[in-house]
């Protein structure tokens, strides 16, 4: 299996109270996600939720396939970093980030970088 090492650093800028997809599989060529970076950049905020989704081909984000749910206030930046990479390994799954609860003045958005690996 050979792999595309580091080719994974895809940056998303999600506006408040919006999801989005951040990575998908494509070909069934296995993708590896060792860390999603989180900074909620807006500005005038207090603070913001971040959110990482696990979706397999065909379902949607929502409370049943999220997997982190991360409080942010202003400024800051969080690393999620699983103890094992999450691994997309059929055509259509995704990893979908989001904002969730958001305090402040409404012109916010959180930034999500991601980092891995895929396959070649």
């Amino acid at each position: 299996m050979a792999l595309e090492r580091g080719k994974l650093s895809n940056v998303v800028q999600v506006a408040a109270g919006t999801t989005v997809g951040i990575i998908t599989c494509a070909s069934s060529k296995k993708v590896y996600i060792k860390s999603i970076i989180c900074h909620a950049s807006g500005i005038g905020i207090a603070s913001a939720t971040a959110q990482v989704y696990f979706c397999p081909t065909g379902i949607s984000s929502s409370s049943t396939n999220r997997i982190f749910d991360v409080d942010i206030i202003a400024g800051e930046t969080v690393l999620i970093e699983p103890s094992y990479p999450l691994v997309l390994d059929t055509t259509g799954d995704s990893l979908q980030v989001g904002t969730g609860n958001i305090t402040g003045i409404a012109a916010t958005h959180v930034n999500f970088i991601i980092t891995g690996d895929k396959e070649a």
